[in-house]
């Protein structure tokens, strides 16, 4: 398999993963302090964006608000045995949704996706964040590591 096919193949892996998915782990860090979260999300069709939500008097987006990139961590320990786990790091910066159209479609993909979050997703303190990917380092196992930055 040559190179671009190969990074094309992995790039539908980490799609698939990315969709499959419900939960990750969010990393933020304000000064020299890293702070992370477990957390729900969904996607854009593309797998360009991660959206997430919080409410603006948490740690993480007081975090954010310091320094807007983050790194979120998911696997897939809950669906396949231990030997064959994939974890999925993905390097990103969070951007404000400023468009009211995209904000009201994003919330409700989110709620299609986590109907039990409606009411957190619906609280006046609630924000929505988009995280921007700009790559993703997969791993099959302990050696067989795949990175893809987004151009």
């Amino acid at each position: 398999m040559n190179h671009v096919s190969e990074e094309t193949h992995v790039l539908e892996v980490i799609k698939g993963l990315v969709k499959g998915g419900r939960l990750c782990v969010l990393s933020t860090i304000a000064g020299d302090r890293p702070y992370c979260s477990l957390m729900r999300y969904s996607c854009d069709d593309e797998c360009a964006q991660i959206y997430l939500v919080t409410h603006r008097t948490t740690t993480k987006y007081q975090n954010l608000m310091v320094n807007p990139y983050v790194s979120l961590l998911m696997d897939t320990r809950d669906t396949v045995p231990l030997a064959e786990i994939q974890a999925l790091s993905i390097e990103g910066c969070f951007v404000p949704i400023e468009d009211t159209p995209k904000q009201n479609d994003v919330r409700s993909r989110f709620i299609v996706q986590h109907p039990d979050l409606k009411e957190f997703t619906d609280h006046p303190d609630a924000e929505l964040l988009c995280i921007e990917i700009h790559s993703f380092l997969l791993l099959n196992g302990l050696q067989d590591a795949h990175h893809i930055r987004i151009k």
